[in-house]
């Protein structure tokens, strides 16, 4: 979820946290798919986007499969779905043999000896590492994948944000786990960078966030242009710290949001670009079939202050990923893309203009290509 990546959004209710707005309770909005891709089993979870800037109609979306064998440490049977446009699965593209993969995310312009490269990385959480793959070919660029969580009790990896630094172009990945230390120290963050043989390896560069101690936090997000990361604690709120580990209050938590009105957990995070400082923080209220959109920009008093702006139903079951795009492809998803996952195997794409509503704004449009037609091969 990155510098093109946004989101969805959820019901309004009327109690709402300091951090949100008063409204009182307003009718939940609905919005249907464009597309629904081909089916991926069971137990599909977090997407991602990859805009190819030379052809933006040859973008893929990227989706985790954890597997059937949810109990067996040494199952393989995971994998990195990649689908295009259609929603057609590319199977030359897709990777299989994953120990339950979680979630994925993607960045553009790791610094390697050849050249700038685009990537996409993923927690294996059974193998207790992450794996880094070159886009679009999904080649592996890890090794055999890079260990996460060295030394700690609790090394299952969960979420992934990866954050590229605007000064310098380095790239970080922030790392979350199915359980950790409260107070201080439940997310870890990797410098990654060239190993100096073609493959990529993680440094440490610190460990920061706090957790509530109930259930996980999974879904975790990076606002590459205002320089923030959020995550989500899916039974209290929203946290959000400073993505450069190099900042001297960096492991201060600016804000906590999202604290009301949701029906179950916080799950999938994205965010939509409206400008270069403007936008929307949208947030999956798992059990609710719901998305809430909170503001992105804070308010001038307060640039912590993240209020709720609107709810929407979609047709996903059990959401708990998503992804964004301000990115427009043709008529068919005017003002951008977004993605997410439903329980029942699928990754449902919505124009993000259907899901904006009368409501919400969208990025000045560029004309874009037309879709390929969907390659009935495949199906």
């Amino acid at each position: 979820m990155k510098y093109w990546v946004g989101a969805l959004l959820v019901a309004m209710t009327a109690g709402c946290d300091s951090s949100e707005s008063s409204h009182a309770a307003q009718p939940l909005a609905e919005a249907k798919p464009t597309r629904v891709t081909e089916r991926v089993f069971l137990d599909a979870d977090d997407p991602a986007i990859w805009i190819d800037q030379e052809n933006p109609a040859h973008s893929l979306v990227l989706g985790t499969y954890k597997g059937a064998g949810t109990a067996d440490r040494e199952s393989r049977d995971g994998a990195l779905y990649v689908f295009d446009l259609s929603g057609v699965i590319v199977r030359e593209k897709t990777i299989h043999g994953l120990r339950r993969p979680n979630n994925v995310d993607v960045e553009y312009g790791l610094k390697m000896q050849g050249g700038p490269v685009d990537i996409a990385v993923l927690t294996e959480r059974f193998a207790n590492r992450i794996r880094v793959y070159r886009l679009p070919d999904m080649e592996a660029m890890d090794g055999g994948g890079i260990p996460v969580f060295v030394g700690e009790q609790h090394r299952e990896p969960m979420g992934i944000a990866l954050y590229r630094r605007p000064m310098d172009g380095t790239i970080f990945a922030i790392v979350s786990r199915k359980k950790g230390p409260r107070k201080r120290g439940y997310l870890w963050q990797y410098r990654l960078e060239d190993h100096g043989d073609g493959t990529v390896r993680g440094i440490k560069v610190r460990q920061f966030g706090q957790w509530s101690g109930t259930k996980e936090i999974e879904a975790l997000v990076v606002d590459d242009t205002l320089g923030y990361v959020y995550a989500s604690d899916e039974r209290l709120g929203v946290r959000k710290y400073h993505a450069d580990p190099d900042r001297s209050e960096a492991d201060e938590e600016l804000a906590l949001f999202a604290t009301e009105g949701f029906t179950e957990d916080r799950e999938g995070l994205s965010i939509y670009e409206v400008t270069d400082t403007t936008g929307y923080i949208i947030v999956s209220d798992q059990g609710a079939n719901a998305f809430h959109v909170f503001t992105r920009e804070g308010s001038p008093a307060d640039p912590h202050r993240h209020e709720r702006l609107k709810s929407v139903r979609l047709a996903t079951l059990d959401s708990d990923g998503s992804d964004v795009t301000h990115e427009s492809f043709g008529d068919q998803f005017p003002g951008g893309l977004f993605v997410a996952m439903s329980d029942d195997g699928t990754y449902h794409y919505y124009s993000w203009s259907a899901v904006a509503g009368d409501d919400l704004e969208v990025r000045k449009r560029v004309p874009g290509p037309k879709l390929a037609t969907p390659r009935k091969e495949n199906r």
